[in-house]
This record gives structure tokens, C-alpha cells and sequence, in this order.
């Protein structure tokens, strides 16, 4: 290896990829396009820039895509149930005069329910959203700071404070 370039073939692409120290746990990575064989490190990137090695990185968070697509569907619905409970006291009222009110209030109630259920499903959807992402930072940070004190390193000051928020 000359210097600290060298040429690798991947993916039928010519990538060039320089030598550098593992974020993670510090140890000279030959190769950042793979994980670190020290401490199991994903691959860095070329854009990969961080303020701390303790910050976690957008793509650390998984996506969560189909659950924030059912919160939507739930509170959509939930808009949907309300809508069409004031179309059918407009229409009650309308064809049946007063003598639907009771039967109106009933079907109200009823419809008003489902749909605060609705949106209370759609509210908790995105809870669990934050708690799965709330979980892995937990669990990549926790990662972290085993690996330095399994290289003999003690944890600073700032990889507990960010831990602990």
C-alpha cells in the first residue's frame, strides 16, 4: 500500500478509500469501507461527518416508514369519522326535523368515540415510533461506551452526558 491511498475494487467501481481511525473505539481502520474489526463499527462514508463520536447519526435510526404512514391513515380516518358525523346531523335534521334529535345525539356520541379512538391509535403509533428510536440510541450509545472501556479507555465526560439525555 503506498501511502495511505489505496485503490479497491467494489461493486465493479474503482473507490478510492484512505486510511483512518475508527469513530467508535479509535483503532486504525485499513479499510473504512468495511465495519471496524475491533469493535464491529458500521462502514464509514466519504459524507459521514459528526461533531462527537458519541453523536448518533441520522442514518443510526431506522426509518419507522410504515408506522408513520398508519398514524397518518388513523388521524386521517379519525377527520373522515367527523366529517361525515356532520353530514348525517345536516341530513337528520334536515329530512327528519326535531323529531331525530335523539337518535342523533346517539349516533354523535357513538362516532365521536371511534373517532377520538381513531386518533388516539394514530397518536400512539408515533409514541412507539419515539420509543423504538428512543431504544436504539440507547442501545448504539450503550455499544460505545462498552467498546472504550473494553479497549482500555475510560469514558469522558461528554459520552455520559449525552447518554443521560
Amino acid at each position: 500500500m503506498a501511502g495511505n491511498w489505496e485503490r479497491v475494487a467494489w461493486n465493479k467501481e474503482a473507490v478510492v478509500v484512505a486510511e483512518g481511525v475508527c469513530p467508535e473505539c479509535g483503532t486504525k481502520r485499513a479499510d473504512p469501507s468495511r465495519a471496524c474489526p475491533a469493535c464491529g463499527a458500521p462502514p464509514m462514508r466519504g459524507n459521514e461527518h459528526r461533531q462527537r463520536v458519541e453523536e448518533v447519526r441520522d442514518d443510526d435510526l431506522e426509518p419507522y416508514v410504515t408506522l408513520r404512514y398508519i398514524a397518518r391513515l388513523f388521524k386521517v380516518l379519525a377527520i373522515l369519522m367527523v366529517i361525515m358525523l356532520i353530514g348525517e346531523v345536516v341530513t337528520g335534521l334536515l329530512t327528519e326535523g326535531g323529531a331525530a334529535l335523539m337518535t342523533l345525539i346517539g349516533e354523535a356520541t357513538k362516532l365521536l368515540v371511534i373517532a377520538g379512538l381513531m386518533w388516539g391509535g394514530g397518536d400512539i403509533t408515533i409514541l412507539m415510533i419515539d420509543a423504538g428510536h428512543d431504544l436504539r440510541v440507547a442501545r448504539i450509545l450503550l455499544g460505545r461506551i462498552n467498546s472504550a472501556l473494553q479497549t482500555g479507555e475510560k469514558p469522558t465526560a461528554e459520552s455520559r452526558s449525552v447518554t443521560r439525555t
